[in-house]
């Protein structure tokens, strides 16, 4: 199946057109006009910096629901000694340039270049991107950020500096986003670790209904990110 080539037009062809490996498009810009229509529809870019923009839309999708989380014993543990202060879009910039230096990413790259720090950072100033972040003191130690529609949270990467740190990044969210009556979190490509926590793969219809139902307008969407 061929790949699009993205032009001056913000548009991109049907998800299910993609690739077997989820590529659907190449090209276009990272405007917030075409990333808020691309995660709208289940894309969202991946490249590496110096290369064409990649749009991907891959199947089975891994996506957190209300009630999955797996809250283990030692992560119960680590809430009830209340080592870490968790904040939320207070240190936006701090947290994604977290993202893209932590584990192996100085050394071998990473898709989170500068290019793609400016654009996520302009959603924020929208305020369709959100930053969670963990603090144990005046240190930050763990966070995520990703992109909010209606409700649907888009997941894009999260890190940590101490142990247990992103995991209660994502607890954190999951709890003010399910409270909030958010449908599910979008966690894009499934890892070993993000199963480990609740997350569940889903096919293309099974996940285009879910993103139906939460970009559906609703009477009481909830303020998560106004607390």
């Amino acid at each position: 199946m061929p790949v699009f080539c993205l032009d001056a037009e913000i548009d991109f062809p049907p998800p299910g057109l993609a690739e077997e490996n989820g590529l659907l498009a190449v090209g276009g810009d990272l405007s917030a006009q075409r990333l808020l229509l691309a995660y709208s529809q289940g894309i969202f870019p991946w490249y590496n910096a110096g290369e064409p923009i990649l749009w991907w839309s891959p199947m089975p999708r891994c996506v957190l629901l209300p009630g999955d989380f797996h809250l283990s014993r030692s992560l119960c543990k680590v809430l009830r000694r209340g080592e870490y202060r968790i904040t939320f879009d207070q240190a936006f910039a701090a947290v994604i340039r977290a993202c893209a230096a932590c584990g192996d990413r100085q050394r071998t790259g990473t898709w989170i270049s500068a290019e793609m720090i400016a654009a996520y950072e302009d959603l924020f100033a929208r305020g369709y991107c959100h930053s969670v972040e963990v603090w144990a003191g005046e240190e930050l130690v763990g966070g995520l950020y990703g992109v909010s529609l209606c409700r649907c949270f888009y997941g894009e990467s999260m890190f940590h500096l101490r142990r247990d740190a992103s995991k209660v990044a994502l607890y954190a969210l999951t709890q003010t986003l399910f409270r909030n009556n958010y449908v599910m979190i979008d966690m894009q490509l499934p890892t070993r670790h993000l199963l480990s926590l609740g997350g569940r793969l889903v096919g293309r219809a099974a996940f285009e209904s879910l993103l139906q139902d939460a970009l559906t307008p609703v009477d009481n969407p909830g303020r998560p990110f106004s607390i």
